[in-house]
């Protein structure tokens, strides 16, 4: 296969493949664990999210979402320097979706909210409110992430056509 005859291309796949993984986790979230714990009693949902939050914190899960973080970002200083190449401009792209659309509003957003709610007594009855802001705020930013995972794996998608 001459795609992955040069370490860019691989590069290229790695960041298609963690980004389609990242998206496909966020999705879930999305439409299906976050719509579940809104049918839950607020008490029941807190303590089942307080629990997601602190089991998804692994080396699995980090190691893909960290290593996808490295790989977009040395993608985009590849793309950076091969702005010549007709697919650097998606690698650009795909990289920029994933570190700013996923990484960031993790930090900036998700990660605020998750540190919040692991404060909270889920038998105080301030809790439900507390509850139904987290779920409505959360998963808005979680559609975030989502969406710019998927972008950023189209992207790189696309990229990978190009045969860089």
């Amino acid at each position: 296969m001459a795609f992955l005859d040069n370490w860019t291309s691989i590069l290229i796949l790695v960041s298609a493949l963690g980004t389609g993984l990242m998206a496909g986790l966020f999705f879930i979230f999305s439409v299906c664990v976050m719509k579940a714990l809104s049918r839950l009693p607020s008490s029941e949902g807190i303590v089942v999210m307080q629990h997601i939050n602190e089991t998804i914190i692994n080396p699995f899960f980090g190691i893909l979402f960290f290593g996808t973080a490295l790989a977009c970002a040395i993608s985009v200083i590849v793309a950076l320097l091969h702005l010549q190449n007709p697919g650097a401009l998606y690698t650009l792209v795909g990289g920029t979706c994933y570190l700013t659309g996923s990484l960031l509003v993790t930090f900036v957003f998700n990660i605020p909210r998750n540190n919040a709610l692991a404060k909270v007594d889920a038998q105080t009855t301030e809790s439900a409110t507390f509850w139904n802001e987290f779920l409505s705020t959360w998963t808005a930013w979680n559609h975030v992430r989502t969406l710019s995972s998927t972008a950023a794996a189209v992207a790189f998608i696309i990229s990978a056509g190009y045969h860089w």
